[in-house]
């Protein structure tokens, strides 16, 4: 706990969130900045301007100097040139490894809800208490509607992800599993277990399946992982409950 944080947002009469706004950061960044967590420079340097101290009164710790090195932190820990080319193997054990939540951003979805391995996993580990959110396109949207015309399958695509929810509809009455449907462009599909993703960029006109795949790690706030798990929250906060 820093205490010489909280302190000082309390004597500016800032809140973490009011804090997370100024700075545009997410709210959860900010309580673990309050929890111990070092930020960034660049936030060190606004947060010190907010609260009218100097970060050295903020974080003493820093005042250290440290003459070895930093390692560099490693990100991507590997790529793959198509979805398809991912080994089932380290879809499941992406999943299996989870001990706090699984996060799952598609549009169908389809390929790991065919999958009762990997169906199997996800009931195990949120009956485990890891958090399980599933986000899939909205059949009735108008984005899966214009993703199946980029891609020239028409109908195709929404008749994917109906099918894809039966399928998880298995998951529906396990708790700590929760499903929502979206109705958003998906830039990127995204699985996520814990710090782990694997992210599927897309291209216009080109199936998922055949986009290629970054597995990322999160390393702290601000990188490449953390950019996504963004974008996860935006659309999760703006889906709908499964009826």
């Amino acid at each position: 706990m820093n205490d010489l944080l909280r302190r000082a947002l309390a004597d500016a009469r800032l809140t973490e969130a009011g804090v997370a706004a100024r700075l545009g950061v997410d709210p959860k960044t900010v309580q673990r900045w309050v929890a111990g967590r070092v930020p960034y420079p660049r936030h060190r340097t606004r947060v010190a301007s907010l609260v009218g101290r100097d970060e050295a009164d903020l974080w003493p710790e820093l005042t250290v100097v440290h003459v070895q090195e930093e390692t560099p932190v490693i990100e991507i820990l590997a790529t793959y040139g198509h979805r398809w080319a991912v080994p089932r193997p380290v879809w499941l054990q992406l999943f299996r490894s989870a001990r706090t939540e699984i996060d799952i951003l598609a549009y169908a979805g389809l390929f790991l809800a065919e999958d009762t391995g990997i169906m199997r996993t996800l009931a195990e580990r949120a009956r485990d208490g890891v958090r399980v959110r599933i986000l899939l396109g909205d059949p009735e949207g108008v984005c899966v509607a214009e993703r199946g015309s980029d891609e020239g399958v028409g109908e195709s695509m929404a008749a994917k992800i109906r099918n894809a929810l039966v399928h998880y509809k298995a998951l529906r009455d396990v708790d700590g599993v929760e499903i929502r449907l979206h109705d958003t462009v998906l830039y990127n599909s995204i699985y996520r277990a814990d710090q782990d993703l694997l992210i599927n960029p897309h291209a216009y006109g080109i199936a998922a399946s055949h986009a290629p795949v970054l597995h990322l790690r999160r390393a702290g706030d601000g990188d490449m992982a953390s950019t996504y798990l963004e974008s996860f929250e935006r659309v999760w906060s703006s889906a709908s409950s499964v009826a």
